[in-house]
């Protein structure tokens, strides 16, 4: 089984890449021996996500790979952006995100929003970047128990209920994170030379 590099010690994203990619055995940063978070200083998403693999790249010295992924709502200018994970303060939690991003559209009537997840993936010789969307809109309040992050009030267009309300297979198919990913395992299938197994 060919191994990738992902830089993250979040489980629910090893998990959600491992259910996406079952062909490959994906390594966390923990895997790799790095027991901390790349810090993410950058401006933008594809920043972030550029950041991270160039380390884990340097690290590691195997082709790598990161992503950085953005809620933007369009009543809020696009918020919370590259914030998304700090968006309540910066100890990420989830709940915290959620219950600030609802108060600041109580009484919107536009709702529409979308995920956007940038992947930086790296090489010896080549930076490549892979985007996935998922359109949608956010709910009045919290529902569902799946996900992670703000799946709870998030509904993507063609459903009724958030990405915490559907089932791992159907969200894994239709997400932000899942499309980005596809399109880079669309790259490594017509690239397999860059598909090296860590030292």
């Amino acid at each position: 089984m060919r191994k990738l590099v992902f830089a993250t010690s979040n489980p629910h994203k090893l998990d959600e890449i491992r259910f996406i990619l079952p062909e490959y055995q994906i390594l966390g940063l923990k895997d790799v021996d790095i027991e901390y978070d790349i810090q993410e200083t950058g401006l933008t998403l594809e920043d972030n996500a550029l950041i991270k693999a160039n380390y884990l790249f340097e690290i590691t010295g195997t082709p790598s790979f990161s992503e950085d992924t953005g809620l933007e709502v369009e009543c809020l200018n696009g918020e919370p952006g590259v914030h998304t994970a700090r968006y309540g303060g910066d100890e990420r939690d989830s709940d915290k995100n959620m219950d600030k991003l609802l108060k600041n559209m109580e009484g919107e009537k536009n709702r529409k929003a979308r995920f956007r997840t940038v992947i930086a993936f790296k090489t010896a010789d080549k930076t490549l970047f892979f985007e996935g969307m998922a359109e949608g809109h956010i709910a009045i309040i919290k529902s569902g128990n799946q996900g992670f992050g703000y799946d709870p009030v998030f509904i993507p267009n063609g459903y009724k209920v958030t990405f915490a309300d559907l089932n791992k297979a159907i969200k894994n198919k239709i997400s932000h994170r899942a499309k980005a990913l596809f399109a880079l395992l669309q790259y490594l299938n017509q690239n397999p030379s860059t598909r090296q197994d860590p030292q």
